[in-house]
């Protein structure tokens, strides 16, 4: 419950103490699993003190309990062990400390660390985070390469020697951190961290010589897949290992089986690029000079043709053809001016011989009615009716007559 207090009326440090302690007596014990990374045995002491860690995060506890306790699993735990406690919680008052008193200790056995991490391992890829179409290329040449690794290290060593070996100008952003224990995965996750945010760094390495699968478990820590999955910076996992794959393999845009690996995997070989250049500069070469000689071939065969040494040879052959057309065409314009000559003659005969003047001509005379009416009959003209007479030299005026 909530304690009236105030600036005038305050609590002794003894009760505040002492209250604590009896809110913290009233507490059940619990199972508590953790890392020891402290451990005390003194010679005769009855008491056993060891201190358990959060692996994930920044959090400790002390445990006290009776040597008889520890004794039961001192052949299995030592210290960076993780192991499960089941513990009361219990307030020491007169320094405001709290523990945990161990009734029992079970070490965390291999098999079960393993079914956790696999069931870890099935909630992250239903998340995506190992899904492939997250995982980025990596740069074709690195300029500034970031690398998480032991200080001092043989896998610090083989990065930077073998990636030096091959490309010598490539530089490296180095953050050394602790690769074990209770401290690797907060400093791990930080490194990564800071190399993500630099914007000169072009890939990330994490890297680790090997080691038993208690080593490797700060590489398998959720907090350190979902912080190495949210990197922008494409990240190499070099954890140095084959049977046990760690999470980070998995979420990693790169595995490497060992740290030389990762040196080769991300820093392009110098002499290997130059052997390259030079084989597709000769290719190139071959490939022009081929393409010259295949051109200067045609072109030869193009100037061997007999149109081409004579170039008018086409040109007088064309012109004769002319010619020829030229008095085909004449001659066959003036069979066709013949013809039409002689049938428009035969037709002018034939229009002459049958027009109304070669009759006239003949001696034959028409009459016509002052209206122009050609008489064809007697009956139609009137005695004293005046008419003309058409001649072939002329016309007449006539008279008709009454017939007697």
């Amino acid at each position: 419950m909530a304690l009236n207090t105030s600036a005038d009326a305050p609590l002794p440090v003894g009760e505040v103490s002492r209250l604590i302690g009896g809110w913290i007596n009233r507490l059940g014990a619990v199972w508590v699993e953790g890392q020891i990374t402290q451990l005390s045995r003194r010679p005769g002491a009855g008491v056993v003190f060891l201190t358990l860690r959060d692996p994930s995060h920044d959090i400790s506890v002390g445990v006290t309990c009776y040597r008889q306790v520890f004794d039961a699993v001192a052949d299995v735990v030592s210290e960076g062990a993780r192991v499960v406690v089941h513990a009361k919680p219990e307030w020491y008052a007169p320094r405001g400390q709290l523990s945990l008193r161990a009734v029992e200790i079970k070490p965390v056995g291999i098999g079960e660390l393993l079914a956790r991490l696999e069931q870890l391992k099935r909630t992250l890829a239903a998340e995506g985070l190992f899904a492939l179409d997250r995982k980025r290329r990596l740069p074709f040449l690195p300029q500034l390469v970031g690398l998480v690794v032991g200080r001092a290290s043989a896998a610090e060593r083989d990065v930077l020697e073998n990636a030096r070996r091959r490309w010598p100008a490539v530089r490296f952003e180095v953050r050394n951190v602790a690769v074990q224990g209770v401290h690797a995965v907060p400093q791990v996750v930080q490194a990564v961290k800071e190399l993500d945010e630099l914007p000169d760094v072009d890939v990330i390495i994490v890297a680790r010589g090997g080691g038993s699968v208690e080593d490797l478990l700060p590489f398998s820590d959720e907090q350190l897949v979902r912080a190495v999955g949210q990197c922008r910076t494409p990240v190499v996992s070099a954890i140095g290992h084959e049977p046990d794959a760690p999470l980070l393999d998995l979420v990693a845009d790169l595995r490497a089986s060992t740290p030389t690996d990762a040196a080769k995997k991300v820093v392009p070989d110098v002499g290997e690029e130059l052997d390259r250049v030079r084989m597709l500069r000769d290719r190139a070469r071959r490939h022009v000079v081929g393409l010259v000689d295949r051109e200067e071939r045609g072109l030869a065969g193009v100037l061997g043709r007999p149109w081409m040494e004579r170039p008018h040879r086409m040109v007088d052959d064309r012109a004769d053809e002319v010619d020829a057309l030229l008095h085909r065409s004449r001659r066959v314009l003036g069979h066709h001016l013949d013809r039409a000559d002689s049938e428009l003659s035969h037709t002018h005969a034939r229009v002459v011989a049958l027009s109304p003047k070669a009759t006239l001509e003949r001696g034959y005379a028409v009459l016509q009615r002052a209206g122009g009416e050609v008489v064809r009959s007697p009956e139609e003209v009137a005695a004293g009716e005046d008419l003309r007479a058409r001649v072939a030299e002329g016309e007449l005026h006539v008279t008709v007559v009454p017939r007697t």
